[in-house]
């Protein structure tokens, strides 16, 4: 330091060097990579078909995803940057595969995450799949097996009348789960909450007796609150809620709303719609993003920070395929898990894991975001119901029916087309009944020819408010006139199959006849909805074969054995499974195919004039 015998002249040096001390400081460049994934549905191998996935060697196979991969990218990733990785997931982590079915029991997937690497985790619709209380064992198992993420959900609000979500709010107070945490990364304070939106919500009917306050408001809330009291430098929104394109190709959704009104916000996480983004859709500053699904794609944010403002932002996807070698302590964790998937699941229904039970020559899709219509896996699907209540059960059915939101994967024929009860499963997953195997319960329900008209013309319309309302048949032909009025649509209704042939359907009062409709129970809870869902225009009584209306449509469930104590319950997979099992093997190699008449999609819904 140069001499200065003037008081004067020193006390101004130092002040100039203290000031550009601060500057440098103040202005010093921080960054941050984020990587995140959203909607992973328990899919811990890579799929499909399963058996083709080799974690462990490289480009030699087709298929995508798998924890292990994922694992793999994130160490790469801290590694190089051991400060500066924030590692996220954006909800729907479980319910999708045969693993999650003993996740109340084993609380395996949770930990796996933090082992990979995950920092925090928000709470989707589906991990309410079988009730707050399920979900709070599935925790506190999953906390007392070891290190579990932070989990986070800010709107959700707990009875104060049922006992039903006491578990549940326990785990809450105990701050398990928490409306939001502050991490720190690169210097950066970063604050996360979670939020649950709008039809996530919906589609979350046994998360009741719990309820969810406004998500835009509560995430308007919330983002004030972490930079103005908590002062983090950067607020990133895990928002289960999603976004969606316009007919104009621009994009819209709840996540744009929020995004519009929470300008704290810095980032958006997003997740529940699915949506593949290979760059953030922009709203003003605010960048939303996601992955698509099920662990195909690892989204990464890379940002700098300057003043604590976002001074460059870079996006990208990181496809996750068979480019990576998988983690071998995570694999070797996941094998171990599937031993105990095979005995305690499938063994009882004699049938091995890596077993194969048919082979396909052609995809079978149902492309809900695209073409709903076009899709030959949803009546592959309705027919397997038919033929399972029909060749199984004595009362059998007229109709069978699925939704398109309950059909969760596609048959990817891969390399050889050889399908597993992994892959069946994964088709039809969700849900549990009052037994030990996992899926919803098949219930059927009978109706008048009136009655059925009614559900008929609430099903044509229903799927344009959310297309998981798309509805697939098998047992009746649908003619209809899309340019007529609500509820006149329908000019005629056909019951039968191709082999006995079709009779019409009387509509008239006076047919007193009841046609039965068998679907999962999820999904036949609609029938005694029907009246709120047209504004009072129709009323439709569930009833069993004697016509007595329904107490419950718990009463509804089919019992496949009824010479056996309790319920014996139905399952759509299990409909899939004994299905393809009695599908002719064309090509003589013991293996059943599935046939080229399902290659075309076949809706029996016919537009007319």
């Amino acid at each position: 330091m140069p001499e200065f015998n003037d008081p004067f002249m020193k006390n101004i040096f130092l002040f100039l060097l203290l000031f550009l001390l601060t500057v440098t400081v103040y202005s010093q460049e921080k960054k941050l990579v984020i990587l995140h994934t959203n909607d992973m549905h328990s899919k811990l191998n890579g799929f499909a078909p399963e058996a083709e996935y080799t974690p462990f060697t490289i480009n030699d196979d087709k298929t995508r995803g798998g924890f292990a991969r994922i694992t793999t990218v994130i160490e790469q990733e801290k590694n190089a940057r051991p400060e500066e990785v924030l590692v996220l997931d954006d909800g729907d982590f479980l319910m999708g595969t045969l693993f999650h079915a003993l996740e109340e029991e084993t609380g395996f997937q949770l930990p796996l995450m933090k082992k990979m690497g995950y920092d925090a985790v928000s709470i989707g619709n589906h991990e309410f799949d079988f009730g707050p209380a399920t979900l709070a064992n599935i925790i506190n198992q999953s906390a007392t097996r070891g290190e579990i993420p932070s989990l986070l959900l800010s709107n959700i609000v707990f009875s104060e009348k049922s006992p039903d979500d006491d578990n549940l709010e326990t785990v809450y107070r105990k701050g398990i789960i928490q409306p939001y945490t502050i991490i720190e990364k690169s210097g950066i304070k970063i604050g996360l909450f979670g939020i649950l939106g709008y039809d996530a919500i919906d589609v979350a009917p046994n998360a009741a007796p719990v309820k969810f306050s406004d998500p835009v408001k509560t995430a308007k809330k919330m983002a004030h609150f972490l930079k103005d009291e908590k002062q983090v430098d950067l607020v990133i929104l895990l928002s289960h809620s999603g976004v969606s394109k316009t007919k104009e190709n621009t994009w819209q959704g709840e996540d744009y709303k929020i995004a519009q009104k929470a300008k704290d916000i810095d980032i958006i996480i997003s997740g529940h719609t699915h949506s593949y983004l290979d760059k953030p859709v922009w709203v003003g500053k605010i960048p939303i993003v996601q992955t698509g699904s099920y662990g195909e794609n690892l989204g990464r944010i890379e940002i700098t920070l300057e003043n604590n403002t976002i001074k460059n932002l870079h996006y990208r996807l990181i496809p996750i395929d068979d480019n990576i070698p998988g983690n071998m302590a995570i694999q070797k964790d996941i094998d171990e898990y599937k031993k105990m998937v095979e005995e305690r699941i499938l063994s009882p229904i004699h049938i091995n894991y890596d077993d194969v039970l048919v082979e396909t020559s052609f995809d079978l899709i149902c492309d809900e975001q695209n073409n709903l219509p076009g899709s030959n896996l949803g009546p592959f699907l309705a027919d397997a119901l038919y033929n399972y209540v029909n060749m199984k059960d004595s009362a059998g059915t007229d109709i069978a029916m699925i939704a398109a939101g309950m059909i969760r994967d596609k048959l990817n024929t891969g390399e050889t087309g050889k399908q597993t009860i992994a892959d069946l499963f994964r088709i039809v997953s969700l849900g549990k009944g009052q037994d030990a195997i996992p899926g919803y319960p098949l219930s059927r329900v009978y109706v008048t020819g009136k009655e059925l008209k009614s559900i008929v013309e609430i099903l044509l319309i229903a799927y344009k408010s959310s297309t998981s309302n798309y509805i697939y048949y098998s047992g009746l032909k649908i003619h209809y006139n899309p340019t007529k009025g609500l509820l006149k649509k329908v000019q005629s209704i056909e019951i039968g199959n191709e082999l006995s042939g079709y009779e019409s359907v009387d509509f008239s009062k006076k047919n007193k006849f009841l046609y039965s409709i068998t679907a999962d129970s999820y999904m036949l809870q609609f029938v005694g909805m029907l009246k709120k869902m047209s504004f009072g225009l129709i009323k439709v009584v569930p009833k069993k074969n004697n016509g007595v209306a329904l107490n419950s449509m718990k009463d509804a469930v089919i019992d496949f054995n009824p010479e056996q104590e309790g319920i014996q319950e139905g399952k759509e997979w299990i409909a899939l499974l004994e299905f393809v099992r009695g599908l002719p093997d064309t090509n003589n190699n013991g293996i059943p195919n599935i046939p080229e008449r399902y290659k075309e999609q076949r809706n029996p819904v016919i537009a007319v004039k």
